[in-house]
This record gives structure tokens, sequence and C-alpha cells, in this order.
């Protein structure tokens, strides 16, 4: 079993306590992050109690692929839809509109929501489970440090994290670029792990 491999047992049991409105910290390209279901109010609010995070500091989404979007988003920018053609997946959130109903907890009370579609295979494995979106809060207490190992996580979050799905140690050292929309093209939110000037060539 290599290090980023996970089993269909711990998959589906990760996926089974989601369900129920569990916390579950999971591998991505970048650091480990805290899943929850993204419809289920009490569990985003339990999300952000575990973290310590401000309320109204938006909370990024995985998707398994684009059909996803639309329960999540508004209509995506032709631009948008070019980058995806060439990072995803890939450490890449996309700040999208988002549709009216979503929580605020995602959005906090912006009208967007940040979308990526993650190449990790045991966060691929976990969201193919779940069937729907997932958040992917970075694994750290708010304003310190992400998790780059599960035994990391362990340490920070104890039992306040339901299931550490295992996949070994995760890349670290800088998250994924955050890119955002406007009638006048696109900015940079927040610069990672893919340059921003790449993206500015790519569209």
């Amino acid at each position: 079993m290599n290090k980023t491999t996970v089993s269909a047992h711990d998959v589906a049991a990760a996926a089974e306590i989601i369900r129920d409105g569990g916390v579950v910290a999971f591998p991505t390209e970048t650091y480990y992050g805290l899943a929850v279901d993204p419809f289920n109010e009490k569990a985003l609010h339990r999300l952000f109690q575990v973290k310590g995070r401000p309320g109204l500091k938006p909370v990024l989404l995985l998707v398994a692929g684009r059909s996803q979007l639309a329960q999540i988003t508004g209509p995506v920018p032709e631009t948008a839809e070019k980058l995806m053609d060439r990072f995803w997946p890939g450490p890449l959130t996309l700040v999208l509109p988002s549709r009216p109903e979503l929580s605020s907890y995602i959005t906090g009370k912006t009208g967007t929501v940040g979308v990526r579609l993650s190449p990790h295979p045991a966060a691929t494995a976990l969201l193919g489970a779940c069937g729907i979106p997932l958040t992917a809060t970075s694994a750290n207490r708010s304003g310190e440090a992400p998790a780059e190992t599960a035994e990391e996580v362990r340490a920070i979050f104890g039992s306040q994290v339901d299931f550490v799905l295992d996949g070994g140690r995760t890349p670290g050292r800088i998250g994924s670029t955050l890119v955002g929309f406007e009638q006048d093209g696109i900015h940079c939110i927040r610069e990672g792990c893919i340059p921003f000037r790449e993206i500015l060539a790519a569209v």
C-alpha cells in the first residue's frame, strides 16, 4: 500500500460519518483538510467550532467533477471553464458565484464559493463515496499551520475529529492558488502552488 492509498473500508466508514453529520480529516494535494456535508447546517457549525474559525470566513469546497458544480454554484464564467480545462484536477481554487441557498458558513455572505477538484486519490475516493461536494478547509486551528500528516491531525484535534482518513504525508509547503472573476477579467486572491502568471497565460 503506497502512501496515498486508503482502504475501501476506511473510505466507506468516513463517508458514513459525514452523512451522519460528523467531521472527517482527509489528505489532499496540499494539506490535510476537514470534510463535512456542506448542506448540513449543524455539521458546518460544528466544523467552525472545531477549528475556532471566525463566523464570516468562507470555506472552500471540493467537487468530484464538474457535474457537481450545479449543486453549489450559479452560472460559471467561460474563463473559469478554460482554467478548469487547464488546471483541474489540481491546486487551483476558483471563486465562483454561489447558489443563493448555500449556507453562509460556506460563502461568508460574499455571494461566492471557492471550489477545487483535487487529484489526490484519497480525496477522490471520499468524494465519490459521498456523492456530494465536501468542505476542505485546512486541518488546523484557525490561524495556525495546517496538518501535513494524520498524526498531526490527531495531535491538533484529538477526539474532536470523528475520523482521520490516513493517506500518508501530504506535500504541505503551500496551499492552492485562489482566483476570482470579475467583468473585466480574473484576479489573484491568493497565490499558491500555481504561479498566477501561468493562470494568466492560460486565459
